[in-house]
């Protein structure tokens, strides 16, 4: 404990020095003035102590349940078990669904509009899970699909008029398209060049929609793209963005129905088989080639969908709206949920997405306090808030016939 004490102090010493320009050094160049904020120095030594000795207090207890694990003595905490209990997590989403459906009855239109936000990063968190977390295929340019299905709709209703109803579908079954478009080149690739593939993929389909103006009408966007409709009902901001919050709520409930009947089918199987392990995969005779593509296009299509309601809410798009730092949060938040876990998927996009809007005041320090967050659970939790269980079966009936013998 005492060594632990004096090494965190140096820690902080140490930081200290390294962000004193940064922190307490201002120059004012309005009033050629010189400012000194001490304050600041004494709240950096003192965060920097506490994380830097509560790092090597979480290091330390990393380690000795490693050494329990090698004596072959499994230990579990009650949090954790209560996690992996799967009637926990079915109470767990009956609650969420209670709360998502009188959230617009108790808070105001902001507040659900930023819902509606967390809703959006739901899906397309769920529509990843089933290509990084069940079949352990990489995509980097998940983002590419978004901005398919919203431009999809965009373009359609600019030039046809068409609504939003009938293009929800269509923006589906693009961004199916562009996964298997996406999946044939890449079907022998993996690890580091398959990242560089799909990453490559979404630059080309921003570039694309900046430079054609022919098109996609270049930087400047689509603007005055039309809501959702209602049996031609016309509503006001505040009940438009009722209806769409509704709207994302019976997406989010269809696209987790949806991934659960897929992961327990026979492609789920065979999903989660490519992830274990894709040479044993192909000896057992499970074609490769089909596997993987239906994982892009599968998870392509929510993508497609949800980009179609993204547009219908925002009423303009450009290609600003749809960069990598799009792709590298929807990817957070499968990792940071857990791998393959629906109810750690949805937790994941509420903590990623709610709390930076929550918590403005420290909007400087977002990304720093993301990558802190992100490096903390690679460390202590790396199969994420929820971990994925791996279901077991068992033949009870030699048992039971061995008892009654």
């Amino acid at each position: 404990m005492l060594k632990d004490f004096r090494q965190s102090i140096l820690v902080s010493i140490w930081f200290v020095f390294l962000t004193f320009p940064l922190m307490v050094v201002r120059v004012n160049t309005t009033e050629q003035l010189v400012e000194w904020r001490w304050m600041n120095l004494v709240w950096v030594a003192i965060g920097s102590f506490i994380l830097s000795y509560l790092w090597r207090y979480m290091m330390a207890r990393q380690q000795a349940r490693e050494k329990v694990a090698d004596s072959g003595i499994e230990k579990q905490s009650k949090v954790q078990l209560l996690l992996e209990d799967m009637s926990f997590r079915y109470k767990a989403m009956a609650v969420l669904l209670v709360f998502a459906l009188i959230f617009p009855l108790v808070f105001d239109t902001y507040q659900s509009t930023i819902m509606i936000s967390a809703l959006i990063y739901v899906v397309l968190g769920l529509g990843l899970n089933i290509t990084v977390g069940l079949a352990g295929l990489l995509d980097l340019g998940y983002v590419a699909f978004f901005a398919v299905g919203a431009y999809a709709y965009a373009l359609l209703n600019y030039h046809f008029g068409l609504g939003f109803w009938t293009v929800l579908p269509v923006g589906g079954i693009l961004g199916c398209l562009f996964g298997v478009i996406l999946g044939f080149p890449i079907l022998r690739l993996r690890g580091d060049y398959l990242a560089i593939v799909t990453l490559g993929f979404g630059m080309i389909v921003k570039i694309v929609l900046e430079n054609w103006d022919d098109f996609s009408f270049g930087p400047s966007g689509i603007a005055n793209i039309d809501r959702p409709g209602l049996f031609g009902i016309d509503m006001n901001i505040n009940g438009s963005t009722t209806y769409i919050y509704y709207i994302m709520v019976a997406m989010v409930i269809f696209t987790i129905f949806v991934t659960m009947r897929l992961r327990n089918s026979r492609i789920g199987r065979a999903w989660i088989a490519l992830r274990e392990d894709e040479i044993a995969c192909v000896a057992m005779g499970i074609d490769m080639a089909r596997t993987k593509l239906s994982a892009y296009a599968l998870g392509a299509f929510w993508a497609g969908m949800v980009g179609v309601l993204f547009a219908a809410k925002t009423t303009f798009i450009n290609p600003a709206s749809f960069t990598f730092m799009e792709s590298a949060i929807i990817l957070s938040i499968v990792v940071l949920g857990g791998m393959g876990s629906i109810l750690g998927v949805i937790l994941g996009a509420f903590i990623l997405i709610l709390l930076p809007e929550y918590l403005r005041a420290f909007s400087e320090y977002r990304m720093l306090a993301f990558g802190a967050a992100m490096v903390l659970m690679m460390i202590f939790r790396p199969q994420g808030i929820i971990s994925n269980i791996r279901q077991k079966y068992e033949y009870k009936g030699l048992k039971e016939e061995t008892d009654n013998g």
